[in-house]
């Protein structure tokens, strides 16, 4: 018999936090340039994936203190988004792997802390985790990553750190396979952009299963994309962990007529000596006047992703 699962899609807020709205005043009139931002933020435990999963096999789980080393990489992350030294302060920030209060956090709430510390409003959709059931085995290369316990009172989730007034707000919870413990999703968010409507979509895309999986996480996305008559944006996390699937995605979206100024070869993340292109900025109906990947922060195994757009 199955666990039962967190089914936020059916509850009154579909899992959707709105916190930190006291926070930085909104700017005067509609912008029309923006610098949108994407960071899978592994939690903040730090940048040693594959490292600390073959440690913790041999009975050793760090960083310790955690809680005091999951905030002290907030503070970093924190800075690094708001000093304008590796990448000019966005304006919104999509996160992934953003913890609500997991053990391997801390207890920190991930979203909400390094919001508090930019001194931004965010919104934070939690994937909704199965309660006292065991996860189904992975595959041998991606089995490194920390499980949250599984009578845990927490989650993860997708986020939004915004300056600017978010509206429409949805999660899109995406098709999973095999195993309740790896639900993903996305969500989808409007704001003003110029004369028009700016929608934006934060991905976290299974690296599990065959590519096929992939792109039908992907496409589900892409279907509530095609819906808005207006620039888009789809960012996050794609999990491409190989160049084929690199090549792949960037075909599948240039298809939906979306384009981005990141070189298929480009390394978002890194672990054990390996660098792939995991992470992505696709753009319709909007410019690109400038990007860039900010090295060298080590808060995650993946390293965030900018872009300057322009109506």
């Amino acid at each position: 018999m199955s666990a039962p699962v967190n089914d936020f899609a059916n509850r009154p807020n579909q899992g959707i936090e709105i916190g930190n709205q006291s926070a930085a005043p909104k700017p005067d009139g509609t912008p029309t340039r923006l610098v949108l931002a994407s960071y899978n933020i592994r939690y903040a435990v730090g940048s040693h994936l594959i490292p600390s999963g073959l440690a913790r096999k041999v009975g050793y789980n760090f960083p310790r203190p955690r809680a005091e080393a999951v905030a002290r990489n907030i503070r970093v992350a924190a800075r690094t988004f708001s000093d304008n030294a590796l990448l000019p302060p966005p304006d919104i920030l999509a996160l992934q792997e953003a913890d609500k209060e997991t053990a391997r956090a801390g207890g920190q709430h991930v979203a909400a802390r390094l919001a508090e510390e930019i001194d931004i409003p965010y919104v934070h959709v939690g994937a909704g985790l199965p309660r006292g059931v065991r996860p189904q085995q992975r595959e041998w290369w991606l089995n490194f990553e920390e499980p949250i316990g599984i009578d845990e009172n927490s989650d993860t989730g997708v986020a939004l750190l915004s300056r600017l007034p978010l509206a429409e707000i949805a999660r899109v919870d995406l098709p999973w396979h095999d195993c309740a413990w790896r639900p993903r999703l996305a969500m989808a968010a409007t704001v003003d952009f110029g004369s028009e409507r700016l929608r934006i979509f934060n991905v976290h895309i299974d690296p599990h299963g065959p590519l096929g999986n992939q792109h039908q996480q992907t496409e589900t996305v892409l279907k509530l994309a095609q819906q808005h008559n207006g620039p888009t944006i789809v960012l996050g996390d794609f999990n491409t962990l190989s160049k084929h699937k690199a090549i792949e995605i960037r075909k599948l979206m240039e298809s939906h007529d979306f384009v981005t100024p990141l070189p298929t070869t480009l390394a978002t993340w890194h672990g054990a000596g390996l660098r792939f292109h995991a992470d992505w900025i696709f753009v319709r109906g909007v410019c690109v006047n400038r990007w860039g990947v900010v090295k060298p922060l080590s808060v995650s195994d993946h390293w965030p992703i900018w872009a300057e757009i322009e109506a």
